[in-house]
């Protein structure tokens, strides 16, 4: 999302070109399928993260061009708002080193962050909704200058004809209910986003398994229960980012309407090209910016792809001699709370997802999709206690599921890829285990705050800072 087009506004004949480009490559894509182009490789690794500028009283900071133009590196770029940049790290093989290098790699870039943006009198955050925002403060003005992002706000709103968005919250506590006129909201949700490059052999199997494990992910990692000032879900990220940008697209078989962030609609049957032949067929163009190198770069597919917000998005890279390969990114987790926090998570989903893998009998069968997208809504909206279908139609607690089977496959796996038993004992035992026993997710802590000492949104975040900055898991930390 940090890079940008060349044009903001677009004709009909714009639109009609896109899509006889976007047709061609398709097809290529299809023929690497059938061909067994992509590049064979060992599981490589990456991920972004979306921090917060914020001011010296924790008020968001709307200066993200200073701050970028400081730091000055490749990997931190914009997002949707000037409030907020993105991390992004080189992949790296899934091996012994992994965790070492995830964790300094993060490291080393949060700390250059946190030095330019001191230089300007601001301070940074890596949290799934800032608590200090307001309603208010979420508007045009200050929206990124990439051409990208107001082109999408023009033509979202324009596949609407114009109807407002209309954002309504239904929480255990609180209900929210507002209007925005643009899609500026979506900007109050900030995440984790973990890669997984996969070799086309197990692709498949390896989606639809992110999908079952979207639920265990988003209530392991909630860190967003409040948005302006309202207690509403352990991760509202969800569903503001999907009302915050809804846009209807088709019908999937069900009859149910799948919109632009999507869940899915269903599992892989037998490839990845599936989705992007549904990518094709169910999702009108909203960028056509056209290219005009060789169409086997799929610069049209790429960028089509990347307007289309699935909480699990299989992605197609290419090396610089053009070579493709396949990713998933897996979109579920918040950012934050901490550096060990995010490590954990990310080592977690790659273990948990190996484990499941390598079941005899494959979750995906025993698991319905209607269960699993089920059972992702609900681990979002009741964290850890959320009652979830499970294997064997077991139903049971996101908890439970992590205690009894998920931690432990995970590290087994891990191990079985040359991690080190002391880094698994870390972030698996020492920090996921701990977490989970405890019930203090990030989402958990922020709640226990407030509902001490009262609405003071201020005084958590500075709270919240505070201990962020001596990158000390969520779970030890004090209310």
């Amino acid at each position: 999302m940090g890079s940008d087009i060349e044009h903001s506004y677009f004709s009909e004949t714009d639109f009609r070109k896109f899509r006889e480009s976007l047709r061609k490559e398709t097809k290529i894509l299809m023929d690497w399928f059938s061909s067994g182009v992509f590049k064979e490789t060992r599981e490589m690794c990456g991920f972004e993260l979306e921090g917060w500028l914020v001011n010296a009283d924790y008020i968001p900071a709307s200066r993200n061009e200073e701050f970028l133009e400081r730091v000055n590196s490749h990997l931190v770029v914009p997002e949707l708002s000037k409030y907020n940049f993105e991390i992004n790290t080189n992949p790296h093989l899934l091996d012994e080193n992994l965790p070492v290098y995830l964790h300094e790699e993060l490291k080393k870039i949060w700390n250059s962050c946190i030095s330019h943006a001191e230089a300007m009198g601001c301070k940074i955050l890596m949290i799934g909704i800032l608590p200090t925002i307001e309603d208010r403060m979420l508007t045009l003005q200050h929206i990124s200058s990439l051409q990208r992002y107001s082109a999408l706000n023009r033509e979202i709103l324009r596949s609407r004809k114009r109807k407002p968005l209309k954002i309504r919250i239904q929480g255990c506590r609180d209900t929210l209910d507002v209007t925005h006129q643009d899609v500026m909201a979506e900007a109050a949700a900030t995440s984790l986003q973990i890669h997984f490059q996969v070799s086309p052999a197990t692709a498949a199997r390896q989606y639809n398994i992110a999908l079952i494990l979207s639920a265990p992910m988003v209530a392991l990692a909630a860190n967003a229960p409040f948005l302006f000032g309202r207690e509403l879900w352990n991760e509202t990220r969800i569903p503001l980012f999907e009302q915050a940008v809804k846009l209807p697209s088709f019908r999937d078989k069900t009859g149910r309407i799948i919109p632009r962030v999507t869940f899915g609609s269903g599992y892989v049957r037998n490839s990845l090209k599936e989705v992007f032949l549904e990518n094709l067929d169910g999702f009108p163009v909203l960028l056509p910016e056209t290219f005009d190198e060789d169409f086997s770069w799929l610069n049209h597919l790429r960028l089509h792809n990347g307007t289309i917000w699935r909480w699990n998005r299989p992605l197609i890279g290419l090396n610089d001699s053009g070579t493709p390969h396949l990713r998933i990114e897996h979109r579920v987790p918040s950012a934050g709370p901490t550096i060990p926090d995010s490590i954990a998570n990310i080592l977690f989903f790659y273990g948990s997802l190996l484990h499941l893998l390598e079941l005899e009998k494959p979750p995906e069968k025993q698991i319905s999709f209607e269960d699993t997208r089920k059972n992702f809504y609900r681990a979002a909206k009741d964290g850890l206690d959320a009652r979830i279908v499970w294997t064997g139609g077991k139903q049971c607690t996101v908890r439970e599921i992590l205690q009894e089977e998920l931690l432990t496959g995970a590290g087994q796996a891990l191990c079985k890829r040359g991690i080190a038993p002391d880094q698994i004992r870390y972030y698996l035992d020492d920090i996921l285990t701990s977490r989970v026993a405890m019930g203090r997710t990030g989402s958990a802590w922020q709640k226990e705050f407030i509902h001490k000492h009262g609405p003071r949104f201020q005084d958590m975040t500075h709270a919240y800072h505070e201990y962020q900055n001596q990158q000390i898991p969520v779970h030890t930390w004090k209310a």
